[in-house]
């Protein structure tokens, strides 16, 4: 299924207009013709099946045939990640999506080697937004997490809010995510910290523990940011699903 993105205000009536990217896309890259079907998700919770009902190098038009409305995960999870050099940000938000998260918190952290500006932290948030963009294109997912500016770590803890299920990855020791995931049963909200390569700083740790984050090990080897994000949250994800399931 060809699946295309517009925000819920471009999606109120019964014909939908396609532009700009998602236009280029559906007619240069996907050769969408005339009468073909198509997916629409607004990344809001509401999934559109259209026909193609005029196609233009610039503009795609659209019929709803029918509209439907996806409830808001039970489990909503968020990822606060420490900021990694070059595209490999890209990959971890990209992933992050495709496992549901709900939202995503870019953190710079004393190990960060990236330093931003006022105007490289919008154009770096614009950039990682797109991806999940097409990412839940990929995925199918009708929600779009929400991939917030990058903060300070101390200035992220001082506004943290509280979560039935809190992890933090570590270096130094910590239980299998799943000893803390399958101590609750149908928890709301959940989070995953990630560090930088190097991970947290002691003091870091410290005071994203004293937040009551439980340390957790995924194993023997030391894994790269990316690669022990994605981890992490596969495995929270699954322990949910399972409790779900249960």
């Amino acid at each position: 299924m060809r699946r295309f993105y517009l925000p819920p205000s471009a999606t109120k009536g019964d014909s939908l207009l396609l532009t700009d990217r998602e236009a280029h896309h559906a007619a240069q890259v996907l050769r969408l013709q005339k009468g073909e079907e198509v997916t629409v998700l607004d990344g809001a919770g509401t999934r559109l099946v259209c026909d193609a009902v005029r196609v233009s190098r610039k503009e795609i038009e659209l019929s709803v045939r029918h509209r439907e409305t996806i409830p808001r995960p039970s489990f909503e999870l968020t990822l606060f990640q420490a900021i990694v050099k070059g595209k490999t940000m890209e990959t971890i938000v990209e992933k992050a999506t495709e496992l549901g998260v709900s939202r995503v918190v870019p953190l710079l952290t004393e190990r960060v080697v990236s330093h931003l500006d006022s105007e490289r932290i919008e154009s770096k948030q614009a950039k990682w937004h797109l991806t999940a963009i097409e990412s839940i294109k990929q995925c199918g997912s009708p929600w779009l997490p929400r991939i917030e500016a990058p903060a300070k770590l101390n200035d992220v803890l001082k506004t943290l809010p509280s979560f039935h299920l809190a992890c933090v990855a570590s270096l130094r020791g910590g239980s299998h995510p799943r000893h803390w995931a399958q101590a609750l049963k149908q928890f709301r909200t959940g989070c995953v910290w990630i560090g930088p390569e190097g991970d947290f700083t002691e003091a870091e740790m410290d005071a994203i523990e004293a937040t009551g984050a439980k340390p957790i090990t995924l194993g023997p080897l030391v894994l790269r940011a990316d690669t022990a994000a994605i981890v992490s949250l596969a495995i929270v994800r699954s322990e949910v699903d399972w409790a779900y399931l249960d």
